[in-house]
């Protein structure tokens, strides 16, 4: 009986300070970081051709 009290007063003050959960609003992608990601999607490809033809086996 003592344990459960314990929990139960350890537990209230959680339930009772806790927040409803507020959905984050999606925010519209700058030109900038449009550029940015363009870039490094570019950059990563040219590094993907670059260790693919460093691996590849010979004929």
């Amino acid at each position: 009986m003592r344990s459960l009290l314990s929990t139960l007063f350890i537990l209230r003050p959680g339930a009772v300070l806790a927040e409803a959960f507020d959905r984050p609003v999606p925010a519209a992608q700058s030109a900038t970081a449009e550029f940015w990601f363009a870039l490094a999607s570019l950059s990563f490809l040219v590094a993907m051709v670059a260790v693919h033809l460093m691996v590849r086996r010979k004929p």
